[in-house]
């Protein structure tokens, strides 16, 4: 959706202020806003913004419907109180305000409280008439009611525990957008060098920026362009992330198989990069084929790519002796998420890789993924036997003689997996 930044003159005689004045916001929208503090004051950041599981999307506990709103209005004196006044006069709620200055106007976002009865278009019209231009209006749930410097730090500590965390911070900190990580090289060393400025790119609904280990995050909303406030708090967060430098937590779990052999599960990255590949010389070309889809000589190229908590979070099977004996990836794939295992063969079939899948797919449930899909071939019968243990709705896809099967998360099965997993004990990648 484009924006038109222009606005009408000033009215004659009338001084062409540049900020709105104080005095007639307080008062002309004291009726709109009189609930925002105290709805806001002390409220802690819901459960999914510091790690835990995003919470349902209920209705507000005083009734009515929850949306998010953004319109930009001109920068003059009266122009945000004659928009407060006309959604007070059709008894919505605003619950919080942001401000998102531009050259020529400010982008004005409200999460508001609408009775049931409202109709959108109604909405929509009347925002319109009250001065609202490039209107943009989704559903919310109650996640948003955080205020956003609230909201901001628990995305900022949340991404300083955990290196993987910035995808999923990125998206909460934005919205609805497609998000993808890209190494400064290709996977293999093959091509030319992505390079973005140390700045970041703004491009209207594209921003570039800069990953810290020298790659190229881009940030995609088609639906909305990114105001300057948005690639500024972006900005900072990678900043943030690169300031702390590689980091994953150090929990672990030591689990009993069946056979009474022990094993530990426990978060990796590029420091595994050495028992990983040995693990790869253990493998037999069958298991590496299966794996990796392509010639085994390249399985090794993959690993570095694979290991880094930048583009996903990786689950390593541990024996007593510190040998690596099986790997999981969660893999951020833009707005999908890619499961992957591999299980060297000596310990395949004791229930290695069931337990690697459900650890693998109760993180992307935590992480508020809709689904996960797994790339295999219809002759790895322990993948696709994995994928039906989960006990998942699942669908089945042949795309150029691989077989891609897809989990859907939004259910009941998806949330028994997550609390499986908490019955274990120490929760893998969390600290």
């Amino acid at each position: 959706m484009s924006r038109d930044m222009s606005h009408e003159a000033h009215t004659p005689g009338r001084p062409a202020h540049r900020r709105r004045n104080p005095v007639e916001l307080a008062t002309r929208c004291a009726a709109a806003l009189r609930t925002w503090w105290t709805r806001h004051h002390g409220h802690a950041p819901p459960a999914h913004d510091t790690g835990g599981a995003r919470p349902p999307a209920a209705g507000p506990a005083g009734g009515g419907a929850l949306w998010r709103m953004r319109t930009t209005v001109e920068d003059t004196p009266g122009s945000l109180a004659a928009l407060c006044t006309a959604l007070a006069e059709r008894r919505v709620d605003i619950l919080s305000l942001q401000t998102h200055p531009l050259g020529e106007g400010t982008v004005d976002e409200f999460l508001l409280r609408a009775p049931a009865d409202l109709e959108l278009s109604g909405l929509t019209g009347a925002v319109s008439r009250a001065g609202g231009t490039d209107t943009w209006i989704e559903r919310a749930d109650a996640h948003d009611l955080v205020d956003a410097p609230t909201r901001v730090l628990g995305l900022a500590a949340r991404t300083a525990q955990d290196a993987a965390e910035l995808p999923l911070a990125l998206r909460q900190l934005l919205g609805r957008c497609t998000i993808r990580s890209l190494p400064a090289r290709p996977v293999g060393g093959r091509g030319a060098a992505r390079t973005v400025p140390a700045e970041g790119v703004l491009e209207d609904t594209v921003m570039r920026l800069r990953a810290p280990e020298g790659g190229v995050i881009t940030v995609e909303r088609p639906y909305l362009p990114f105001t300057p406030t948005e690639f500024a708090r972006a900005r900072a967060l990678v900043e943030l992330d690169a300031q702390l430098g590689p980091r994953i937590p150090r929990g672990r779990d030591v689990l009993t198989l069946s056979e009474g052999s022990d094993i530990t599960v426990r978060r990796a990255d590029t420091g595994d990069l050495r028992a990983a590949r040995a693990m790869h010389e253990r493998c037999s070309d069958r298991t590496l084929r299966m794996r990796y889809h392509g010639p085994v000589g390249d399985a090794d190229r993959y690993l570095d790519h694979l290991l880094s908590p930048r583009f996903g979070r990786t689950l390593a099977v541990q024996t007593a002796s510190g040998r690596i004996v099986g790997l999981g990836h969660l893999l951020w794939d833009g707005d999908e998420t890619e499961v992957a295992l591999i299980v060297e063969d000596a310990w395949q079939r004791r229930g290695v890789g069931g337990e690697l899948l459900t650890r693998l797919v109760s993180m992307a449930a935590e992480a508020g993924c809709a689904h996960v899909y797994a790339v295999t071939q219809a002759s790895n019968t322990g993948m696709v036997a994995a994928m039906r243990g989960l006990s998942l709705p699942l669908d089945y896809q042949v795309e150029e003689g691989t077989l891609v099967i897809t989990a859907r998360l939004n259910g009941a099965g998806a949330r028994r997996a997550v609390e499986a997993r908490r019955e274990h004990g120490e929760r893998i990648g969390r600290p």
